[in-house]
Parts: structure tokens; sequence; C-alpha cells
């Protein structure tokens, strides 16, 4: 039998100026899951390619509160075909990943390998050795090239160097929200896939959980396309979140060396 991942998320915004917000916090393919907002409104969902689902609010006024509880199984995926369309998209340069911009900041260890999978390894032990997690340590508009010259940051920066080396590599790329059973501090967690001899493999630099029971959320071209809370019209604060993820088995210990497929 398959483990299964159990998954609850809360977080409370205070909103300023009603209008409507989008929030994306549903794991994909999950078999049970319910999401529950205080002021007891509906929403529109909208999907997305790549298994990226938003639920849209229109928000009133005030102090609101938003849950979220799911539940799947962890059965082992069959890796997804990379197609022609993400070839197009996820070798070019994004908001948070400027691979037009990272040729001089590309070390020496990166080039001359003979194919993908050989160069994106490189990458990732690149980047795990050359960055230090530090929570706090970056801004929310910082880009790949921020990261790598403060030299420090957390999931998301870690990621963004990820893909945009990738990408300068011409190795198809992209950002993939997650939730990590495992991962401490628990949050919301970032990782990358890329286009390994025609199919997508999930890479993790920061080593923090196992990627066999990772569970995607959402998955774009960088950050920008994969908030797990985006306003549309309205002003809020944000106020605080929680998120708690586990499985009914003992996590595996990750061989950072293997491909990994991410259900």
């Amino acid at each position: 039998m398959a483990p299964r991942a159990s998954v609850d998320v809360e977080f409370t915004i205070r909103v300023t100026e009603p209008g409507r917000a989008a929030i994306s916090v549903s794991a994909a393919d999950a078999d049970t899951e319910d999401l529950t907002v205080s002021w007891g409104g509906g929403s529109d969902a909208v999907l997305f390619e790549h298994g990226t689902r938003a639920d849209v609010f229109d928000l009133p006024l005030g102090e609101h509160r938003v849950t979220y509880h799911a539940e799947r199984d962890l059965a082992e995926a069959e890796p997804e075909p990379v197609t022609l369309a993400d070839v197009a998209v996820f070798t070019r340069p994004s908001r948070y990943c400027p691979s037009d911009r990272i040729g001089g900041l590309a070390p020496p260890e990166l080039y001359g390998h003979p194919d993908a999978r050989s160069t994106v390894d490189a990458i990732v032990r690149n980047v795990h050795d050359r960055l230090l997690y530090t929570v706090g340590a970056t801004r929310p508009t910082d880009d790949a090239i921020d990261t790598l010259l403060a030299g420090e940051g957390v999931c998301r920066d870690f990621a963004h160097v990820c893909v945009t080396f990738c990408r300068y590599f011409d190795i198809p790329a992209r950002y993939v929200g997650v939730y990590a059973p495992g991962l401490s501090p628990m949050d919301f967690h970032a990782v990358f896939e890329a286009a390994i001899d025609g199919h997508w493999y999930v890479f993790d630099a920061t080593h923090l959980a196992p990627r066999q029971t990772m569970l995607r959320i959402s998955t774009g071209r960088d950050a920008a396309d994969t908030s797990f809370l985006a306003t549309l019209g309205c002003s809020l604060d944000f106020l605080g979140s929680s998120v708690f993820v586990t499985t009914d088995a003992e996590l595996p210990q990750d061989d950072w060396s293997d491909l990994v497929v991410l259900g």
C-alpha cells in the first residue's frame, strides 16, 4: 500500500480594500480536500497547465482566516513528457530567472558536461555548496542574480538560481511550489524540475526534505507564476500562516543523485 500524505494549511489576512484575490494552496491530485474561508463566500476555480489550480474569491473588508485540508496517496508517478511548448516557454528568461544575464556568474565547473543530466547535477551541487540557506535573507523582489551576489537565500532563491542556470545552458527548467513532508521548519517549499531525456524530473538544491514524498501545488516559470496568494484588485495585509504536512510512513532517505518524478 502506498504511503498517504496529509496537508493542513491555515493563514490569516486583513483586507483593507475589498476585491478579488487568488488562493493557490491545492495539492495536485488530492483524493480529498476542503478549502474553507471565514467570511463564507464562494469561489471560482481557475485551472492552469501543469497541475496548478487557483480559487478566486471576492474578499470583503476585515480580518479573515483561510484553512485547507487535503489527503493523497503517494503512489509512484510516471515521468511527464516535455512538450515542444514546454521547450519554448521554459528556456526563456523570466522575471526572477534572468538567464540572459547570468553568464558572467556561471562558474567553470558548470561548463563542458556531455548531457543535460550531468549539467543539471553540476548546477544542483554548485548551488547547494555556494549558497547559505538563511531564513529572511532575501526580499520578495530579489531575482537569481541578487541571490548569487548575496550568497544566501531561502528555497525560492535556490530554485530560481538553478532554473536560471539550466535555461542559460538551454535546458528547459520550471519552478514548482510543493508541500514537503520532513521540511523543518515546516512551510511552503520551492523546488524545480528540469528536462532530462524528454521528461520532467524534480531537483532540490536545498536538500531539506526528500523529493519522493513531495506534493505539487503549482508550476510556472518562476515564483511570479506560483504565489499561494495573489491580489486581483483588492488590498490586504498578510498576518501569518502555518503549514503542517505529514505522511503515515517513514520518510525515505533521498539519494540526491537519483532521478525522481514529482507526483
